[in-house]
């Protein structure tokens, strides 16, 4: 009963940092009185502002830190008021919820990353945990794609990442400007170019459902099984724990059953992600 209760309780979080990403997006660190947070990769936390509301957020640093990520688009009340806050101040909230990758079945071979757009928050997460045990797996490729550089979150990492030798990372934007040395297209466009072993790779995927459609249809025509792809929904959760019928689909409370789900559990759900049949 006590642990059943520890699951709905709120708590408080001190905020650390708030570091720019973009012109929209901010990276806020916090640190809690518990300790570490003990989230697996692709779950997400009720964060609330007292006084203006509560939404969710995946979170986007690796587990087992003592300190833990969200990432912030300013878009809303809630992710408004997130902006204006500064080290020292506190925030509530819940979880961590939903079920996320499932990184055991990632061992012992090739992890395909496909983002688009703030989808790379909670693939940045999985990515730290991959790389907190480097050795159980094979390659680790990285394809990111954002409408502009401007866009792109995470810079630093994905510098850092590329230049380690641990992580192939391949970056593309819709539209290039004067700054922009990398390939102009679409997230599908180095997917066509990788050599990939079909039998042995694992694929996480989170962007918006063209990202899902696209890139998830050219995989399978690689050879890639349904299996072994996850995709992660975005829907607005509420009450993030399956009671408030807000993220319903059809027989799914996303937040609750996922948001993360195989490619062969959806493909018969074509309204959840425009997958198609």
């Amino acid at each position: 009963m006590v642990r059943q209760q520890a699951f709905y309780m709120p708590w408080f979080a001190n905020l650390e940092s708030s570091e720019h990403l973009t012109d929209h997006e901010r990276l806020l660190t916090f640190t809690r009185d518990a300790g570490p947070l003990g989230h697996e990769p692709g779950q997400f936390l009720q964060v609330s502002v007292l006084g203006v509301g509560e939404a969710p957020l995946s979170v986007c640093s690796a587990p087992r830190e003592q300190a833990f990520q969200v990432c912030v688009t300013d878009k809303g009340h809630v992710s408004h008021a997130l902006h204006k806050l500064g080290p020292g101040d506190k925030v509530g909230m819940r979880g961590p919820y939903g079920q996320g990758f499932p990184v055991g079945r990632f061992a012992g071979g090739d992890v395909l990353l496909v983002a688009g757009g703030v989808g790379m928050a909670p693939l940045r997460c999985l990515l730290g945990s991959l790389l907190s045990r480097r050795e159980d797996y094979g390659r680790i490729i990285l394809v990111y794609g954002a409408r502009n550089p401007g866009c792109l979150l995470f810079k630093k990492d994905l510098d850092a990442w590329g230049r380690s030798g641990e992580v192939e990372v391949h970056c593309i934007v819709d539209h290039a400007d004067d700054t922009w040395t990398g390939p102009e297209g679409v997230v599908t466009d180095p997917l066509a170019d990788l050599e990939l072993d079909p039998e042995n790779t694992r694929v996480a995927m989170v962007g918006p459902p063209a990202v899902f459609r696209f890139a998830g249809a050219a995989l399978l025509e690689r050879g890639i099984s349904g299996n072994d792809i996850y995709l992660s929904l975005e829907r607005r959760f509420q009450c993030g724990i399956g009671k408030c019928g807000h993220c319903q689909l059809n027989d799914l409370y996303i937040c609750r059953d996922g948001p993360v789900f195989s490619w062969s559990f959806l493909k018969n759900r074509p309204e959840a992600t425009e997958l198609g049949q």
